[in-house]
């Protein structure tokens, strides 16, 4: 069989051509304009970036592809799922606000910015999967009811996955509040007592009656009728419904709720090697880059692409300011150098394993 196809273009400009231009020289040649758009609805699944960090794509890149769709009669529109955190995009009010201080808004991509888990995080489909670790994914409902899927994702490190990518962004960045519990923890939630005020919005918005205030006007788990789905997290305005962090398989899980995304969908990828920061783009600030700007790559294959990209970054000189930069690993994996407990490859051959895609492929130097 033959490999999937990975092209790339470095981020050299002239007179004759910007690089947005290449952008859309890139993404032809890789064939987003072969895919059936006229009259279907695609969602751009991006990461606006939390507040106060600035190593997020562009949102100039987003509108370049929001243009390549709509012109071939796509009904586009930009999306992200809310967080499980408590930060700038924990619900879609705070989440459309982050967005459009970091310039991703109507204006400016021209089209609608969509959060597609809904305000609280509560509005999902539920993807019957039956597989390794998940009986059914919550994938965000505006993902979920898309025809097409388009991922732009910023290429970096990750302290919990080693690296982020296409399927991170797809995998992780597209399921609910619930969802994002599931890969992210192996336990239920807990409640922070001191936290909690007693509102009851945990005990309305639960649908297994899991929940009820004890003597002491706090808010009790039933851990018998818990089914970790998360929803009180989503809708705990004072932090007292948290997270027991501690992933078990997350990049396996990633792996999943990648497939439940994007299987029997058609679908493309691009991923920007640039501003590779060691962190993810949900902190608050980004740290330098750890290797140099590299460029641009596109895929119909998620999987080959991010192999690609880890490809790039291993091969690539170090940058000496950065948290890796006193350190020579030459062609080594700076992924593992910069986080050596995350195993980022699982992902990659999980998702392999699951036919998302293959990691031998073919790259495609378009200069």
């Amino acid at each position: 069989m033959s490999k999937p196809n990975v092209y790339f273009t470095s981020l050299r400009t002239g007179p004759g051509k910007n690089l947005l231009e290449k952008l859309e020289t890139l993404v032809t040649k890789a064939g987003i304009r072969k895919l059936d758009l006229k009259k279907k609805f695609a969602a751009i699944k991006v990461h606006f970036g939390e507040p106060g960090n600035l190593a997020f794509i562009r949102p100039n890149y987003v509108a370049r592809i929001v243009k390549i769709l709509q012109s071939d009669g796509s009904y586009v529109f930009v999306t992200d799922s809310n967080t499980l955190y408590k930060g700038g995009r924990g619900n879609a009010v705070d989440h459309l606000k982050s967005a459009s201080e970091n310039g991703f808004n109507a204006l400016t991509l021209g089209c609608n910015v969509i959060i597609a888990d809904g305000v609280k995080g509560t509005d999902f489909r539920e993807i019957e999967l039956n597989m390794k670790h998940c009986k059914t994914a919550k994938i965000g409902a505006a993902i979920a009811d898309a025809d097409i899927v388009i991922s732009l994702n910023h290429f970096k490190g990750h302290d919990l996955t080693g690296f982020g990518g296409a399927l991170k962004n797809i995998g992780m960045g597209s399921g609910s509040v619930g969802g994002k519990l599931e890969m992210h923890s192996g336990t239920k939630p807990k409640i922070n007592r001191a936290n909690c005020i007693s509102c009851g919005q945990c005990i309305k918005n639960c649908a297994h009656d899991a929940i009820h205030i004890d003597g002491d006007r706090k808010a009790l788990i039933d851990y018998d009728r818990c089914v970790g789905c998360g929803q009180c997290i989503a809708v705990c305005c004072y932090d007292a419904a948290q997270v027991v962090w501690g992933a078990t398989n997350t990049n396996e899980k990633i792996a999943e709720y990648s497939y439940a995304v994007l299987h029997g969908k058609q679908q493309f990828h691009v991923n920007f090697v640039m501003n590779v920061s060691p962190n993810c783009d949900c902190w608050g600030f980004n740290d330098a880059p750890i290797v140099p700007d590299l460029g641009i790559l596109a895929s119909l294959d998620p999987v080959a692409l991010d192999r690609a990209s880890v490809d790039l970054v291993n091969k690539a000189p170090v940058s000496k300011d950065s948290v890796i930069g006193d350190m020579d690993p030459g062609d080594n994996d700076k992924i593992s150098i910069l986080y050596p407990g995350t195993n980022w490859k699982s992902c990659l051959d999980y998702a392999e394993k699951l036919g998302l895609g293959k990691q031998d492929y073919e790259l495609i130097d378009l200069g």
